[in-house]
């Protein structure tokens, strides 16, 4: 069965941070805390508006890998135009909705900008909602199935991975075999609060379900010791793989 060129070597590599500050004064400062301890950083729409796309650029040519969580929608020559500029960023990764014409339209342009590098990943289900706001946004669910839905769609799309939550994770490997690899955010570490997300796992129990990767935010940069809550992500994750 083929393997992704996207899939994580080590435990370390794993684990995304999200640098969900509002600058990047601290950004960088949780960068500094945490470097060595992280395999990926993520930088989402609150920092791009206060000059993340810039920082990013950066951290990506300081050798960091840096997952550009923007999230894009759009018309399919919108969506091609704008992935082959983030393309040449020098980024990982990279989320779009997963609409099927989205996703054809990012492939498209990547294509283009004949970069490989970069792991296109379509966003399924956000991990803030449940079957109500599932509902209240017009569909008509399960999340499940329209978790599976977009992930076939995906693949088909040619994109190089999926964000879908942890609980999701082994229903959807059997579906994408080792061919996209799976983001899951909504992780907390045992003991941890929810926040406002709905669908979490430890993670421990998300790499166990077949998750690659984990976005783990507000455990690790609102800690105490950033490095320290790192390093137990990392342990929890290789506790699962061994």
């Amino acid at each position: 069965m083929p393997i992704s060129p996207f899939a994580p070597k080590t435990a370390l590599d794993r684990l995304m941070v999200a640098l969900d500050v509002p600058t990047v004064g601290e950004a960088e400062t949780l960068v500094k805390k945490t470097e060595g301890k992280v395999g990926v950083y993520k930088i989402g729409m609150e920092l791009q508006f206060a000059g993340g796309l810039d920082f990013a650029r950066e951290l990506a040519g300081a050798g960091h890998k840096i997952f550009l969580d923007v999230k894009l929608h759009d018309i399919d020559n919108t969506i091609t135009k704008a992935v082959r500029n983030v393309a040449k960023m020098g980024m990982t990764f990279m989320t779009l909705h997963g609409y099927p014409k989205t996703m054809r339209a990012a492939v498209k342009g990547l294509a283009e900008e004949g970069n490989p590098n970069l792991c296109l990943l379509g966003v399924t289900v956000l991990t803030s909602m449940d079957e109500d706001d599932l509902v209240a946004a017009g569909y008509r669910g399960p999340i499940a199935d329209v978790v599976e839905a977009r992930a076939r769609d995906a693949k088909a799309a040619g994109m190089g991975g999926i964000v879908c939550a942890a609980t999701e994770s082994e229903r959807m490997r059997t579906i994408l075999g080792n061919d996209l690899v799976i983001v899951t955010p909504g992780i907390r570490p045992a003991g941890s609060a929810a926040g406002d997300q709905r669908r979490v796992m430890t993670p421990e129990d998300a790499i166990r379900a077949g998750s690659d990767y984990l976005v783990v935010g507000r455990p690790v940069n609102q800690a105490a010791d950033p490095a320290a809550a790192a390093d137990a992500v990392v342990a929890e994750i290789e506790a699962a793989l061994s």
